[in-house]
């Protein structure tokens, strides 16, 4: 989402959406860096709770992630590395609106990744609900707060007169209330877990 927020404000610049995304955009930065800033001091130390739901686990833990990222990417374990990257990614788009940023080219390429990005957020959360045949873990109120702010926000997009929202933001925004949807197909299949688990303990018993 930090990667995301900050590469929709440097789009501004070229689209000139409407103010209100722009707040929401400025805002997420705000949310997003200070719940980093908490994840990173409150993370387990090494060698505690070994499963993969242990935030930033590093390559050199006992349990590293199944497929290591390249040059372990946000999975650092001293705290520098992640401001290091932010404040290098927003000087990399600084420099990049002087020199290109007036292009339509860029300016495009830039709502569309920003977007794209924000918008594949709920593909993980899929993909594990369908791997383990479960949604535990993931609060039915999370998803119904996310499928009623994309009725709000496709509202918004399609509806509303008089705004200017460029096709980067109603295609990647259709995409994720199609995400969140499913999501909900997916909560409605598999429940909160407990389905599972109570046909686990029946087919114990019976062998």
């Amino acid at each position: 989402m930090l990667v995301a927020s900050i590469l929709k404000l440097f789009y501004w610049f070229g689209a000139r959406y409407d103010l209100p995304l722009l707040i929401q955009a400025g805002i997420m930065v705000l949310v997003q860096t200070v719940l980093l800033h908490v994840a990173l001091l409150n993370r387990p130390p090494i060698g505690a709770q070994h499963s993969l739901t242990q935030p930033f686990a590093g390559a050199s833990e006992k349990t590293p992630l199944p497929t290591p990222r390249p040059f372990n990417f946000w999975q650092w374990r001293a705290r520098k590395p992640y401001w290091h990257f932010l404040l290098g990614y927003a000087g990399v788009l600084v420099a990049l609106q002087v020199l290109v940023g007036s292009g339509p080219f860029y300016t495009a390429l830039q709502g569309y990744v920003a977007l794209s990005v924000e918008a594949t957020l709920p593909l993980p959360q899929i993909w594990e609900n369908h791997r383990s045949k479960s949604c535990r873990g993931f609060r039915l109120s999370v998803l119904a707060n996310w499928i009623v702010g994309d009725a709000f926000k496709m509202t918004y997009f399609f509806l509303a007169g008089g705004t200017k929202v460029p096709w980067a933001f109603k295609m990647c925004g259709l995409f994720q209330a199609m995400c969140d949807a499913y999501l909900g197909v997916q909560y409605w299949m598999y429940g909160d877990g407990s389905r599972a688990a109570s046909d686990a303990e029946k087919d114990g018993r019976v062998a």
